[in-house]
C-alpha cells in the first residue's frame, strides 16, 4: 500500500471536532477517471516557492488539472512547470507571463493566486468579475479596505473564495480548537501567538537593469510605479510597505487566526503595536520586532510576538499559539497539541505520532495542504461554504492589519467591535486604504 493510501486512510479515521472548520478527508475522486463535468480546471498565478508548492498540491489532487502557469519572471515559471510535471500532470500548463489571458480562457474555473501581497486582492477582483472561483494565499489583502471589496465581490458574483491558511484544515489544529470550544480548559480569556526566525540583514539596495526574463512592471501592477533594486525580488518586498505587509501577516496571519477562532471573537475594541527594526539597519521597512494587543468585547485578549531575526523559542517552538482559561492552558504546536491544568500538569497530548501513523510535516508541502485544496475543490462542486471562506479569514487579517497602522502611527486604537474601524483617528484611517498605478484601481 502507498504513503498516500496511508495518509488517506488515516484522515478517514481522524475526526475533528465540529468547529465550522472541520477537517476534510479524501473526496474519493480519481485523477484518471474523473468524468469531465467533475474537472476543475484552474491557472496558478505566480510560481516561485510557494506557488510551485501550490502547483503540487492542485496537480497532485484528483480532479484538478493545471491549465496555466503565470509567472512575470521565467526562471519561476520553469520551476512551476516542472512541479506539475514532477506532480505527474502528463499535459504540459501553458506557461504565460500576464494573467489576464488566463481569465480569458473560458475553459479555466479557478484562478490560484501565490503572487506578492499587493496582487493578491486585485488579481482576486479581476478573476470574480471574469466569472472564475479564486484561491488566494494569505493574507489576501494589502489593506483592510482591500479585504471588504473582496469580501463583498464574492458575494456579488456566487463564486467561491478561499484563503490559503491552510492550517485550518490540519486535523489535530481544528481537534484542538473543537477541544476549547467544548470546554476542556473552562472560560479562555486570553490567545497568544508566536513566531521567530533568525533573518539576515537585506542590505542596501542598488537601482540596476532589470533582470533578463523579468517583467518588473508586470511584477508591481496595480502598485504605484518604483525603481528597480537588486534587493528586493523574490523574498524581500515582504519588508516593504510599498509591496509587502511585513512579519505580521506574513507568517502572523496563521497564528492570529486560530487565536481568533479559539477565542470565539470577531472585531477587537482596541488594538496596540510596538516594535520596530531593530536588529540591523538596511532597507527593511517593517518590524522585525513586534509585540501587539488586540482586546475584544467579553474581556478576552489576543496578543502577537513576531521575531524575525532572533530564533529563541517560545513552548519550545519557533511558531505556535497558546490558550489561557480558567481551568488550565492548551497549547497548539505545528499539527499537535498538548493540554495542561492549572498546576501545569500534562493531562493530554494529541499528535499524528500518537496514533502510529504520523503525517509528514515538512511543509509546505502536499501532506498538510491536501485537505485545505481538496476542500476547495467540493466546495465549488457541491456548492459549499468552504475552510477559510475569504469573508471569515480576512476578519484575521483584518486584525493583523490593525496591528500594523497602530505600528505606523506610534499609538493605540480604538475600534468599532461590529466591524473593526478605527473610530477618531483620521491618521489611521489614512491607512485603511493604498494609492493604486492608474488604470488599475481595483473596483467590485
Amino acid at each position: 500500500m502507498s504513503a498516500n493510501q496511508n495518509r488517506r486512510d488515516f484522515l478517514k479515521k481522524t475526526t475533528a471536532a465540529s468547529v465550522g472548520i472541520g477537517l476534510l478527508g479524501s473526496h474519493g475522486y480519481n485523477a484518471f477517471s474523473t468524468p469531465a463535468s467533475d474537472k476543475l480546471v484552474v491557472g496558478i498565478m505566480g510560481a516561485n516557492s510557494r506557488g510551485s508548492a501550490l502547483a503540487t498540491g492542485f496537480t497532485k489532487t484528483p480532479g484538478i488539472e493545471v491549465a496555466y502557469i503565470c509567472d512575470v519572471d521565467d526562471n519561476a515559471m520553469a520551476n512551476g512547470l516542472k512541479a506539475v510535471a514532477d506532480a505527474g500532470q502528463k499535459k504540459a500548463p501553458k506557461a504565460v507571463k500576464d494573467f489576464r489571458q488566463v481569465l480569458d480562457d473560458k475553459g479555466v474555473d479557478a484562478l490560484v493566486i501565490a503572487a506578492p501581497d499587493h496582487w493578491h486582492a486585485p488579481a482576486s477582483l479581476l478573476a470574480l468579475s471574469a466569472g472564475k472561483n479564486v484561491y488566494v494565499e494569505k493574507p489576501g489583502s494589502h489593506n483592510p479596505y482591500e479585504g471588504e471589496m473582496v469580501a463583498s465581490a464574492s458575494l456579488k458574483y456566487g463564486k467561491v473564495v478561499k484563503m490559503g491558511n491552510q492550517r485550518r484544515s490540519w486535523p489535530f489544529v481544528a481537534e484542538a480548537l473543537g477541544e476549547l470550544k467544548n470546554g476542556i480548559i473552562g472560560n479562555v480569556y486570553l490567545a497568544k501567538g508566536w513566531y521567530a526566525n533568525t533573518r539576515a540583514s537585506i542590505g542596501y539596495g542598488k537601482e540596476v537593469a532589470v533582470p533578463a526574463g523579468l517583467d518588473f512592471d508586470m511584477w508591481q501592477g496595480p502598485a504605484p510605479r518604483m525603481p528597480y533594486k537588486d534587493n528586493l525580488i523574490h523574498y524581500n518586498w515582504h519588508w516593504f510597505w510599498h509591496w509587502g505587509t511585513g512579519e505580521l501577516l506574513n507568517n502572523g496571519t496563521h497564528f492570529v487566526d486560530l487565536c481568533r477562532l479559539g477565542l470565539g471573537v470577531e472585531f477587537p475594541t482596541k488594538v496596540s503595536s510596538q516594535g520596530g527594526r531593530y536588529a540591523y539597519k538596511d532597507d527593511w521597512q517593517t518590524p522585525d520586532t513586534q509585540m501587539t494587543l488586540w482586546d475584544f468585547p467579553g474581556n478576552k485578549t489576543i496578543s502577537w510576538e513576531g521575531r524575525s531575526c532572533n530564533g529563541h523559542r517560545l513552548e519550545g517552538a519557533s511558531t505556535g499559539v497558546s490558550f489561557h482559561g480558567e481551568n488550565g492552558t492548551l497549547v497548539i504546536d505545528g499539527n499537535s497539541y498538548l493540554v495542561y491544568d492549572n498546576q501545569d500538569k500534562l493531562v493530554k497530548k494529541a499528535s499524528a505520532e500518537t496514533t502510529g501513523k504520523p503525517l509528514d510535516a515538512t511543509g509546505p508541502g502536499f501532506d498538510l495542504d491536501a485537505d485545505h485544496i481538496a476542500d476547495f475543490y467540493k466546495s465549488i462542486k457541491e456548492g459549499k461554504t468552504p475552510v477559510s471562506d475569504y469573508k471569515d479569514s480576512r476578519k484575521s487579517v483584518l486584525l493583523c492589519h490593525l496591528g500594523n497602522i497602530s505600528q505606523r502611527v506610534g499609538r493605540s486604537l480604538n475600534c468599532n467591535p461590529e466591524n473593526g474601524n478605527v473610530i477618531g483617528d483620521d491618521e489611521a484611517m489614512a491607512l485603511w486604504k493604498r494609492s493604486y498605478e492608474p488604470g488599475w484601481e481595483p473596483k467590485v
